[in-house]
């Protein structure tokens, strides 16, 4: 594969340094805040208000903490983390808004990472904990981890492209536990999910609702996205990131191939600077708002597929992976704290459109995933980050 035609400047290891220290310090800033409460998904006016660790993102704003104890080795990070993996020991204990699909989401950031650094018993418990509530929504007739809803309910009888992203947690408890059930499982939802979610075109569906008589594909559809035939943005990033991930796991042929396709069409509907709209379906010479995270959660996925593919088809992915960085770092970044207490601005969480279900919420702000995404890029082209992922 081919990514010639992109020819954006690179960010070089001094300007990745210093965008490191930037977040960061950012980050130190925040802890007064977000220590014993938790980052709302997005921003309001570009600053994040507080929030209950009830929502399925709480799990970003930890990780950013942990990336920065890794940065470091400050203990203030360190101490802050620790205090958050408390809340959400308490969060799975106590089954607090865990009815849903994204343990991952939840867990891998700030706890998978402490029990991996730290060693921390706690945090391995909870994570553990946090696997068996992802498996107990795994559907044996379709081989699928439902996302959200009522258990067999035809109505909520799903599973999207997102869930890619909550198997490394999986694969994880696994291996902390030596029981392969949860790798088992994984391995089913990642095969019936790169069956049915990647188009021909090598776009993906948000959504695929399942027949729960037959097993098979019912029909596309998607919820954020701007209309069930579109590309939703942060679904297509996910489905980058996600089918790395599924390769580093089980190196089969077909996930290579399925990253190659997503990517392909990924890059081929991106405007001059690298970052998306939030629907692919939009390209250039629109008012739409752009989706940066999803630009973050892309750079991820080349950084990850470069470990696991020759040396030519790995400087490919590393050099986009730098041009994307270099254009969030540039363009997009939060520079000086009085804009925003962010990270990255100009996310988009959830834009109503005439032909989708979504809440309208989080359009062109800071996103907490986009945040911890994007000091995840800049920690791999820093150093040789061993992932939480």
């Amino acid at each position: 594969m081919s990514l010639d035609n992109f020819a954006s400047q690179e960010i070089s290891n001094n300007e990745v340094k210093v965008a490191l220290e930037r977040a960061v310090a950012q980050v130190e800033r925040n802890l007064p805040h977000y220590t014993y409460a938790c980052q709302n998904h997005t921003s309001v006016n570009r600053f994040y208000p507080k929030c209950e660790n009830n929502q399925w993102t709480c799990g970003f704003w930890p990780g950013e903490i942990w990336l920065a104890y890794e940065s470091t080795d400050n203990r203030s990070f360190r101490d802050a983390g620790l205090i958050l993996v408390d809340s959400f020991y308490n969060r799975i204990i106590n089954k607090i808004e865990v009815d849903h699909h994204d343990m991952g989401f939840l867990y891998t950031p700030s706890c998978v990472a402490p029990a991996k650094l730290l060693d921390n018993a706690k945090a391995r418990d909870a994570a553990i904990m946090a696997a068996d509530q992802l498996i107990s929504r795994f559907h044996p007739i379709g081989k699928f981890i439902q996302a959200w809803g009522e258990l067999g309910a035809p109505d909520n009888y799903r599973y999207i492209i997102d869930c890619l992203l909550n198997l490394p947690l999986l694969y994880w408890a696994s291996q902390q536990s030596g029981d392969d059930k949860y790798a088992n499982i994984a391995r089913k939802h990642t095969a019936t999910c790169l069956k049915y979610s990647i188009r021909e075109d090598g776009s993906t569906f948000h959504t695929v609702f399942m027949n729960p008589k037959t097993g098979e594909m019912s029909h596309g559809a998607t919820c954020q996205g701007y209309s069930d035939d579109s590309f939703w943005a942060r679904g297509q990033a996910w489905a980058v990131y996600g089918t790395a991930l599924s390769y580093k796991y089980e190196r089969k042929p077909e996930y290579l191939d399925s990253f190659r396709r997503v990517l392909r069409f990924y890059t081929e509907k991106l405007p001059a600077d690298l970052i998306p709209y939030w629907d692919m379906i939009f390209t250039s010479g629109t008012e739409e708002p752009r989706d940066s995270s999803s630009a973050s959660i892309v750079a991820c996925g080349l950084l990850e597929m470069a470990r696991h593919v020759s040396p030519e088809e790995a400087g490919e992915y590393i050099s986009l992976a730098r041009q994307m960085v270099k254009s969030l770092v540039d363009n997009y970044s939060v520079k000086a704290p009085s804009i925003s207490n962010g990270q990255v601005l100009h996310a988009t969480y959830s834009k109503k459109s005439p032909y989708n279900t979504c809440t309208p919420e989080g359009v062109d702000e800071c996103a907490s995933w986009g945040d911890y995404f994007y000091m995840e890029a800049l920690t791999r082209l820093n150093s040789d980050w061993k992932s939480y992922w």
